[in-house]
């Protein structure tokens, strides 16, 4: 999700609209010592994951843990608490199988979602010189959001291909549409070729933005499945910062940018060449009624040790039912639409909430407090996302992800109603500068503790087997509508109502967000996927 997502997952499609944005600045309630932001990526993030890596070989060395019944309050209709027994999905104890090489190999998915997302702010400036529409803002703006409208048709394509053809050849697919289109915008000698492989790269990342945390949550053992989808979330802003890294030689290079577009295609052959060698998700060939390559792929992942018991548990729960695949209109009967809302609003809420508008305004924010580089400010921006996602993976198995999205919520409310009072408030006229850059990395920190990270991960554990693939596309492709319609109507907004307001409206949705989970979002932590199933199942 990325992002998740989303994503932040966030919004290219600012990048061209910096000569609005100067204009802009001069009739807004904004300090006229603001520029506008040039080339800040939605996301820059390295990671800590050696210390990850070794947390999680700790977790799997665990002692065997016990069935147990599970207590759930059912987040749809009358509900009350419904106790059921079920036999988790786990594999603790000492395994000679492994999820980490094909978590690994998922995450180039990740990766290139991430760089697609941020490889064009840079490079913009030099593209659109070399291709001749340095003044043909219009035109710019067609090959920035040309990703974003691919990505919407990718992201409800992904979860019928997923369903269909199963978790790896979709991978292996979606390598196609993301290898074409960055060989085609780095040889583009026309706009419209620049046009149509953005587009086919925007498909790309929306299949994989939606089959990334799918196969990851699908294949983790229930222990360490918060911290494993976690890292999704950090592979798209090691992406993001890859491109960052990759604009670099621009300035002394300025056809550097075709080489900055071609160096994906080789994370798009190694996800296709290593999903050969990656086992299926056995929770969808079980409930394709093919046991014997579930078998391998336990094997695989798990051990051969562990075949047998987690064949019939997946058996058991219901995976291998009779019953028909759904379809699209499935999502929104009574049996199923309350949980595929939750998966809608929560995507709304992580974009609503204002995280483009912050990570637009950051470089201009930074300035009017003395920050002058444009390089230093994604640099705070970045770092503040590493330590947050960083302590959300550590913290996802322990306090769970409902806790983390209510604290992220709330920090990001009282974040933004700080920036508003930087902006507007007299009595703050000589901080504002200082106070405005505290709000913005308190915000970044929230947002990558929970906002950020969990939407992606929570959704395919709280959707049902059978609608999993297509509800998690159905949930993202809200996301990149929403992200479109933002990009499309901010600075318009902002034009008439002014930043401050604008950012006390965000205030308002991040209380909203809060309130909303609060009363409808169900806590996933130490549960299996089938344990969540049959708990929502029977308060159904």
């Amino acid at each position: 999700m990325q992002s998740s997502t989303y994503a932040f997952k966030g919004n290219a499609a600012f990048a061209f609209q910096r000569r609005t944005f100067s204009n802009l600045l001069n009739r807004s309630t904004v300090s006229s010592s603001f520029t506008p932001l040039h080339c800040s990526p939605p996301k820059a993030m390295g990671g800590k994951l050696a210390r990850a890596e070794n947390g999680i070989q700790t977790v799997m060395n665990l002692s065997s843990v016990k069935a147990r019944s599970i207590r759930a309050q059912a987040s749809s209709g009358g509900g009350g608490d419904v106790e059921e027994e079920a036999i988790p999905l786990r594999s603790e104890g000492n395994s000679s199988g492994t999820v980490l090489p094909f978590v690994g190999v998922a995450c180039l998915g990740a990766i290139l979602f991430g760089y697609h997302l941020g490889v064009v702010n840079g490079a913009l400036e030099y593209l659109a010189k070399d291709l001749g529409i340095a003044d043909n803002t219009v035109l710019q703006g067609w090959i920035v959001s040309a990703l974003l409208a691919g990505a919407t048709v990718g992201s409800f394509t992904g979860g019928t291909l997923a369903d269909k053809f199963g978790r790896t050849r979709t991978f292996q697919l979606d390598a196609i549409p993301l290898a074409i289109g960055a060989f085609l915008c780095a040889t583009a000698q026309s706009v419209q070729t620049m046009i149509l492989g953005r587009l086919l790269a925007g498909i790309g990342i929306g299949i994989s933005s939606a089959i990334v945390p799918l196969y990851i949550s699908e294949i983790s053992p229930t222990e360490i499945r918060g911290a494993l989808g976690s890292v999704n979330q950090l592979f798209i802003c090691i992406g993001i910062l890859a491109a960052l890294i990759a604009g670099l030689p621009l300035a002394a290079n300025p056809l550097w940018w075709r080489t900055m577009f071609g160096v994906a295609v080789i994370p798009s052959v190694l996800l296709a060449i290593g999903m050969g060698f990656s086992p299926e998700s056995p929770r969808w060939l079980v409930q394709q009624g093919k046991v014997s390559e579930a078998e391998k792929a336990i094997k695989t992942l798990y051990g051969k040790e562990k075949v047998a018991d987690l064949v019939r548990d997946l058996s058991t729960s219901g995976q291998g039912s009779s019953e028909p695949e759904a379809g699209w209109f499935d999502l929104f009967s009574s049996r199923y639409w309350k949980v595929v809302s939750v998966g809608a609003a929560l995507f709304l809420f992580q974009q609503l909430a204002g995280i483009n508008a912050v990570v637009y305004y950051s470089t201009s924010v930074f300035r009017s407090a003395g920050i002058q580089s444009d390089v230093a400010a994604s640099a705070l921006v970045g770092a503040s996302n590493v330590f947050g996602t960083a302590v959300a993976s550590s913290l996802m198995d322990k306090m769970g992800r409902k806790s983390l999205l209510l604290i992220s919520f709330g920090g990001m409310g009282l974040s933004m109603l700080l920036l508003s009072l930087s902006f507007t408030w007299k009595a703050l006229a000589a901080y504002s500068g200082t106070l405005a850059v505290v709000g913005t990395v308190l915000y970044v920190l929230s947002f990558s503790l929970g906002a950020g990270p969990v939407p992606a991960l929570l959704l395919p554990e709280i959707f049902a087997s059978r609608i999993r693939a297509k509800a998690v596309a159905l949930s993202l492709g809200m996301h990149w509508i929403s992200n479109f319609v933002i990009g499309l109507y901010f600075l318009s907004v902002v034009t008439k109502f002014g930043i401050s307001s604008v950012y006390l409206g965000f205030a308002g949705v991040c209380v909203l967000a809060v309130m909303y989970i609060a009363g409808n979002v169900v806590e996933t932590k130490g549960r299996s996927l089938e344990e969540i199933e049959l708990a929502l199942t029977s308060g159904a």
